[in-house]
């Protein structure tokens, strides 16, 4: 990003000011070590968020939310300045999105024996799907889930114990969330079909233009350079991609 073309400090000037930049991350995208209280986030993320806070020339820092909402609470009460979540409709009026930057494939993971071997077998009627609740994949399922019914969790832990106690028929989500998940749970699998994709972008706080084209331009030159291709290769993730480039 070295050659990227430098904009008008005054966008940005209050993170410059600071010193930092402080990207909201919300479970699944991160963990954290409960010894030392570090953050660690998917590397995805994280090696697009450094890159983003070295173009500004200040500090990272991860700050981590239990749930989306509570992320999109934190942009506006200004606890944080960007993060990183999925471009839905619904969410266009509470917060400012960039293009996106990152596609995640939604499927399903099905338990052993299950019956559901395709995205189609699952809308049935008495068919239980899980989901977190508020969650972008969810968000997409119910606008398209006819018959089965949606039940939910707030945060992807719970969800996924919705599946495996039998209270659900299916746990839907980010495909390589789910390969984590189907470890635990011998014989399930993850379809290969999906259901749907996560236009993962850089959120900022409603009324702030100035960092949202900031943020904006830096997502499409790192598009263009190959940074968000390398930060995918380096992640090794199932069903990750780049966005295409954002249309003129």
């Amino acid at each position: 990003m070295a050659e990227a073309q430098q904009v008008p400090a005054s966008r940005v000037a209050d993170l410059v000011r600071a010193g930092r930049v402080r990207v909201a991350l919300f479970l699944p995208q991160s963990t954290k070590d409960p010894a030392t209280g570090e953050i660690r986030g998917d590397v995805h993320l994280t090696e697009t968020a450094r890159a983003f806070a070295a173009r500004l020339g200040v500090e990272l820092q991860l700050v981590e939310y239990p749930t989306p909402t509570q992320a999109m609470e934190g942009l506006n009460t200004g606890a944080c300045d960007v993060a990183f979540m999925g471009n839905d409709s619904s969410r266009a009026g509470e917060i400012g999105f960039s293009p996106p930057i990152f596609e995640l494939d939604y499927t399903y993971l099905v338990p052993a024996g299950s019956s559901i071997h395709r995205i189609a077998d699952a809308d049935r009627p008495g068919i239980r799907i899980a989901v977190v609740r508020n969650h972008a994949s969810t968000l997409t399922l119910s606008r398209i889930v006819k018959h089965a019914e949606l039940v939910y969790a707030d945060t992807p832990g719970p969800t996924f114990d919705l599946l495996r106690t039998g209270r659900a028929d299916v746990f839907a989500s980010v495909g390589f969330v789910l390969q984590g998940f189907s470890t635990r749970l011998p014989g399930s699998q993850v379809l290969e079909e999906r259901c749907g994709a996560n236009l993962m972008a850089m959120a900022v706080a409603k009324g702030r233009a100035g960092l949202l084209a900031y943020v904006s331009e830096f997502v499409e030159q790192a598009k263009a350079s190959g940074l968000a291709q390398r930060a995918v290769e380096r992640s090794g993730l199932r069903g990750l991609h780049v966005a295409p480039p954002a249309s003129k």
